[in-house]
């Protein structure tokens, strides 16, 4: 008789309902909809004692679906919700799936918007006057976590929500992909306002100030006071205190192509993450003189193909910044490439680099893989442009990164690599290489996204980068440091016993030319080839 009694109710341990029936033979599933399930809004969980309980009027009618599903499609286990006069339904996106559910908004005469209401409830409505769709604030949040572990798109992850739903019939389950990317892109914003402090705030936001930035690189009035007497004596204070060292790249793999609608587009956040504000960049380009330079050098691509050209792309890639340092990337330093990685992309990116937070820092190291020949007319292109600009009294010294000068000539070594210049200490210059390798699991579902959608998609994603970077930088200086002390008493015995069979003289002599050297590499980098080994043919005695 137990076995063929019907079985024990499967009840919700919250709300005390079950998502499936009992039809006196066999188990079927249903919506908590329609086993009588409602859920109020203010009033703590209560019915809101202003309101009636006519519904009729909030009826929502189902009606997306990817194809057009005629009347004899086969009943799978989830039953698309009914319409029901007595139960106003909406729809709710939740990590567990998509869900029909009756909302019973607070009709008091001081009562919030409707909208307000589902916030307070810890939904994102899809729609602010007459909302019909919601998404969870944990559907939301888990969204974006796949977006920046997994690259996961809007629209394979919705994807994967309607096959939870029902396994068997997903295109039975309501599609939600639009509003999911809409809500996607809000909810990032206000994560990011929250973050920094302008949640509630009406201050009018700068460049840049809804993204981080190193905690070890030198900031002026963040992590460095120019007031101390301590820094203010030159005598005391260490050279790389007071440098700002970034390294610049371009990355041609985060491709966009050109926007279907562009007319319609919104930006939410131009300018105030990672990518430059649009109005100023394209004013720079259209002004900026596109000068045709072959490298004297070697061969680079970065060089020779920084004017070709690919018609079907609004950009070939991004380019910009980072601490050479740490691996942060610089806020309001990253812009898009038109062509290839041509100079005046680059030099609006470098001179928003020099001009984020350096007030009073005198110096700057950069580190780029064709220096060579970037810096060698830099300073006359920010002379001659109205947007470009480099703090006044800031030296900037380039550096090439310790793996691309080998494929430079000779000369470019002792030029251009770090083991040469003051104040670097043990920096390769190549640690943007790295950073773009996460940043390509994302930039493929980028690229057909509106323009402002991506630039928001790649902010968010340089944001978390230089977040993981902030939490984990304690313990990776500590390890540095310690590497550091170690290394640098090696380095210094050697140097000593290399020292000691040099004569007094000769090492007064060399001291004198290396600081004439280091004086004038700003100027002249061919000042350097002191360094060069030195051979002179031997005399003849025949």
């Amino acid at each position: 008789m137990v076995r063929e009694a019907p079985p024990p109710d499967r009840l919700c341990s919250v709300c005390k309902k079950d998502g499936v029936q009992w039809t006196g033979s066999f188990f079927q599933e249903t919506s908590l909809l329609k086993v009588g399930l409602h859920i109020h809004l203010a009033h703590n969980g209560t019915p809101c004692p202003s309101s009636s309980t006519d519904y009729s009027s909030d009826v929502f009618q189902w009606s997306d679906t990817d194809d057009d599903i005629d009347d004899n499609y086969p009943e799978g286990p989830f039953i698309p919700p009914v319409r029901d006069p007595d139960q106003p339904a909406i729809t709710i996106v939740d990590k567990s799936g998509v869900h029909s559910l009756s909302i019973c908004y607070c009709h008091c005469p001081s009562a919030l918007s409707r909208d307000m209401q589902l916030f307070q409830a810890g939904l994102f409505p899809a729609s602010f006057t007459r909302p019909k769709t919601a998404f969870t604030f944990a559907v939301l949040d888990d969204f974006l976590l796949d977006n920046l572990e997994c690259g996961t798109s809007a629209m394979n992850y919705y994807s994967k929500i309607r096959r939870l739903t029902s396994s068997i019939f997903p295109l039975m389950v309501p599609d939600r992909y639009r509003e999911l990317m809409r809500a996607a892109r809000q909810w990032r914003q206000c994560k990011l306002y929250k973050w920094h402090g302008f949640a509630h705030k009406d201050d009018q936001l700068k460049d840049g100030d809804l993204a981080l930035f190193c905690p070890a690189c030198p900031q002026p009035g963040i992590n460095l006071d120019l007031s101390t007497s301590t820094v203010t004596q030159s005598d005391d204070t260490p050279s790389w205190l007071m440098t700002r060292y970034l390294v610049m790249d371009g990355n041609f793999k985060a491709e966009h192509m050109h926007p279907v609608n562009p007319s319609d587009e919104v930006s939410l956040m131009d300018g105030l993450g990672f990518m430059v504000s649009d109005d100023r960049y394209k004013s720079h380009l259209a002004i900026a003189r596109d000068h045709v330079q072959r490298s004297d050098c070697n061969n680079h691509r970065a060089v020779n193909q920084a004017n070709a050209s690919w018609q079907r792309l609004e950009a070939t890639g991004i380019g910009g910044c980072a601490c050479a340092r740490h691996g942060c990337f610089v806020p309001h330093s990253m812009v898009d490439f038109q062509k290839g990685e041509r100079q005046m992309n680059m030099d609006y990116a470098l001179s928003q680099a020099l001009n984020y937070k350096t007030n009073g820092i005198s110096r700057a190291i950069t580190f780029y893989d064709i220096n060579c020949q970037y810096n060698k007319y830099l300073k006359d292109r920010i002379a001659s442009s109205m947007y470009l600009s480099i703090p006044i009294g800031m030296d900037i010294i380039p550096g090439i990164g310790l793996w691309h000068v080998h494929g430079h000539q000779d000369s470019c070594f002792v030029r251009y690599a770090s083991n040469f210049i003051h104040g670097t200490s043990r920096i390769d210059g190549e640690i943007m290489e790295t950073l773009w390798a996460p940043l390509n699991i994302i930039s493929p579902s980028a690229r057909g996204m509106g323009t402002p959608h991506r630039k928001e998609v790649l902010d968010y994603q340089m944001n978390d980068c230089n977040f993981m970077k902030m939490i984990r930088i304690t313990k990776f200086l500590s390890r540095k440091l310690k590497e550091a002390i170690k290394g640098a008493a090696e380095s210094k015995l050697a140097f000593d016993n290399l020292n000691e069979t040099a004569q007094p003289d000769m090492v007064i002599l060399w001291k004198e030319e290396e600081a004439i050297a280091h004086a004038n590499r700003v100027e002249d980098p061919a000042a350097m080839d002191i360094y060069e080994v030195q051979l002179e043919r031997g005399k003849c005695l025949l």
